[in-house]
Formats: C-alpha cells, structure tokens, sequence
C-alpha cells in the first residue's frame, strides 16, 4: 500500500541541499556515525545524534533497506590519558567503564547497539596502514615521529564546511604549534610522551591522532565509499574535513556519498557549559526523570535546527509521552473486552482514516526525517482513536488501531518500556478494590482509590470494567 522511503530526501552537507537518497547498492545502506571519547559519562547534547541516527537507521531499515551501521568508541586521548592518570587506572580500565556505562545510558535512550563498535586500541594496523598510503602519495610530512598532514596538497580542503584554505587558517579550531607547514595541517601519528601509551609503527612508538581512526574503521567495515556519514554539527570542522582529507587522499575515491549533522543543543537559552552550571550528563537527568521522556524531546524537533533543553519542556513532553502510553493502555483494556465481530462500515471507513495517518507519518520521516511532524501524526492519530474506538468496537479495528500505534512509535524508538511490574501491582489494587466495593467497604475502596492517585494512576469506571491511567 506505501512504498515506504522510496522517495526519502536529505539534507546533505556537503551539497548544502536535501536530494534524493539512493544508496549505493540497491537494498543496502552503510552508514557510520561518530560516537563518543570514553573517558566519562556523556553528556545531554551527545545524546542528540545518538537519537537521532538511531532513528534514522530504524526507518531506513523499516523501509526496507538492510542497514549495516558502525559507531565507534575513541579509546585512547589526551583526557583519556589524563583521567587515567588522576585515577592511578590504566587507559583501559578507564574506557571500558565507560564504554560498559555508555551503554547503560542509551539502553535508557531506547538507542540500540550498532552493528560495529570499533576501538581505536584494536584498529592500530588499519590506522597505519592508511598513513603509510598517505604517505605514498605525498600527503604527509614526519617531524621527528610526529606525522602531519599536509592539507596544502589536498585539492578541495574545506569543501564540506564551504571555506577555502584562508578563511580556515584565519579562524580555525585547530592546534597551533611551530613544527606545522599550515594552521589547518592535523596530526596522523603523534611520538609518545614519556608515560603514554603507545604502539610500534614504521614512524616510532606512538599513537593515532584524533581525526585518522574515522577513517580507517569506517573502511574496514563498511568499506571506501560509505552511503551515510553522520555526527553533531560540531563536527564539521575539523573533524569530518579532516576524515575527507584523510579517506580521499588515500583512496581516490569520495568517502561518503551522504553527510547527516545535527543541530546545537542550548540549555535554559544558553550555550551549555561548566563554567555557566548548565552543564548536564545525561546520567544527571536520569535522576529526575525517564529517559524515553529525552528521546521524546530530541524527536520533537527537526534534527538540523537548534534545539532548547530545560526542565519545564521536559515536563512539557513528559505529558505528551504520557497522552501516548494512556492510548495504548486504552487499547489494550479495550482488547480484553470488545467483541470479535465483523467490521461495520464505519470502521472500514475509520480504517482508511487510520492508513492517511500512516501516510503522514511517512511523508514527514521521507523529508529529510522530519520526526517533529512525524510525532504529530501520531498525536492527531490517538485524537482520532479516543474518539472513534469505544466497548462497543470491533476487535478488529481496536486491533488494527493498537498495531498501527505501535508500528509508528515503534520506529521512533518510542512506547517501548516494558511496564509489567507496575501494572501488575496496579491490577491486585484493583482487584481489590473491587473486592471492597462488593463487601460494601467504602472506606477501603476510598483508600485504595487514593494510594493509586498517590502512584500517578487515576481509576475509570466503565461498562467493560476498570480502567486505569497514568496522571
């Protein structure tokens, strides 16, 4: 009935214009995204893109496509050295706490594991062996162990953050230092520093630069041409000019055919940072509250725009998360107890008003995943529901309605809490309650009537029985 993500559009950086998205090979994306320094818990603008690209991977791999996506962890840095240090720890000991906390965090983000999660410590053949091609083709220059490359040599340095080589030099996020030719030459192989970790290479015991591990991972396992290359919009420069540099200089071929970044991430208005007590983990926000509710509010607004984090929006979507869960309760209260009858006409009707949700929600995530509009859909899907499925609906049509429920929240990584324990223990407190209001025990009724408004949950009587709700 759709041809879900046939005509899907993104915005590419690099074009600066939303185009058509036509993988590489038909049926199958490849898609890498960057993911995090493990040296502590990160922080509520990081998860952003973590939402974000999962998103995309589920509707991508909703509509149809066989996604192989790899994200990978930076292992080895400068904080990852210094904090190890301050901790009496080894680097890795340091990382893999941190990489196993990471994963803590966005199991509550609904963030699924990627296919790959490469760590630079294990991929240090594959980082040299893309230097030593670098090397050959005259891109690079040894000072005394350090490795640099040379940007001058690279034709169309800057082409995906639109700046030429002056402006860059001008105004570059970069590290000066004496020994580079250029302001915007990076670092490939850095000489170790006494107490550093380090490897064997043809160049002398050291270790990666930052930008080189992008480079080699991604070809590992996704190859030389990747379909989608995504990150924070942070990311641009240096980072993702300098992978392009790195990629194309070796190969001779684009490294990324698709560039996918996400908008900045402000606090209370203002720039998020330590220095102005605005600066959250997102282990901090857990502590207050779940964290489906933050996956939720990275969604409800389009990935490329800025996007305002506070307490009273998240209470704001909280509200909204609630409205969604209450549907979906309703329908499955509703399951238990309309009749499995034909469909009338009206329902066949409101079945095809169901479907034009659907095609809503597709229509949104095909432009250039707009996932605010997609939410929307939803919204004025469940409005429609409450008012049309009733006791005296088919089973079928609640069915149908409950499905498609879960089928679009589903790829928004949304309703997916499992809530068995509480509804269990809020089922026995109905039950007896029931059992009170039989033995005409008012005041037990009342009581437990009020530890359940007490837990958030509001009781409704009707025809086919008990309802509850969360408030």
């Amino acid at each position: 009935m759709f041809q879900v993500g046939a005509d899907m559009r993104l915005f590419n950086t690099m074009t600066k214009k939303k185009e058509e998205f036509q993988p590489l090979v038909a049926g199958e994306v490849t898609m890498y995204s960057c993911g995090p320094t493990v040296y502590n818990y990160f922080h509520i603008g990081n998860s952003r893109p973590f939402i974000i690209f999962d998103t995309l991977r589920r509707y991508l791999e909703y509509s149809g496509y066989k996604v192989t996506f790899v994200q990978n962890f930076t292992d080895v840095d400068d904080k990852i050295i210094r904090k190890a240090k301050e901790e009496g720890i080894s680097e890795k000991e340091l990382s893999e706490r941190y990489i196993a906390e990471y994963f803590k965090d966005v199991e509550g983000l609904s963030v699924r594991k990627a296919d790959y999660h490469p760590k630079v410590t294990e991929h240090i053949q594959e980082i040299i062996d893309i230097i030593k091609r670098l090397e050959n083709n005259g891109l690079t220059y040894n000072v005394d162990g350090d490795v640099y490359y040379d940007t001058s040599k690279f034709e169309g340095y800057g082409k995906l953050s639109k700046q030429n080589l002056e402006e860059l030099e001008a105004g570059a996020r970069v590290d000066v230092n004496d020994v580079k030719k250029n302001p915007t030459d990076f670092a490939l192989w850095k000489k170790q520093k006494p107490g550093e970790p380090a490897w064997e290479s043809p160049w002398g015991l050291g270790r990666p630069g930052w930008h080189i591990e992008c480079s080699a991972m991604s070809m590992k396992y996704l190859g030389e041409t990747i379909d989608i290359h995504s990150g924070g919009q942070d990311l641009i420069f240096p980072h993702h000019e300098n992978e392009i540099a790195q990629s194309e200089g070796a190969t001779g071929k684009p490294f990324a055919r698709y560039w996918l970044h996400n908008g900045f991430l402000n606090v209370n208005n203002e720039k998020m940072s330590k220095s102005l007590g605005n600066f959250f983990t997102v282990r901090d926000i857990a502590a207050k509250y779940d964290l489906e509710i933050v996956r939720m509010f990275m969604l409800s607004a389009h990935y490329r725009n800025p996007i305002n984090f506070s307490s009273e929006l998240l209470d704001q979507t909280k509200s909204g998360l609630e409205r969604l869960y209450n549907a979906k309760n309703n329908l499955l209260h509703l399951l238990d107890n309309v009749e499995d009858k034909q469909l009338s006409q009206e329902e066949i009707e409101f079945q095809k008003k169901l479907n034009s949700y659907k095609a809503k929600f597709i229509e949104a995530m095909d432009d250039d995943l707009n996932t605010a509009d997609a939410i929307a859909a939803i919204f004025d899907m469940i409005r429609d529901i409450n008012s049309n499925i009733k006791g005296e609906s088919s089973k079928e049509i609640t069915s149908y309605a409950y499905n498609l429920l879960m089928e679009l929240s589903g790829i928004l990584g949304l309703l997916q809490k499992k809530e068995d324990n509480l509804d269990e223990e809020v089922e026995k407190l109905i039950e007896e309650r029931q059992k009170a209001r039989k033995e005409k025990n008012w005041a037990m009724s009342d009581k437990i009537r009020d530890d359940l408004k007490a837990m958030g949950i509001v009781l409704e009587d009707t025809p086919q029985g008990v309802k509850w709700k969360k408030v």
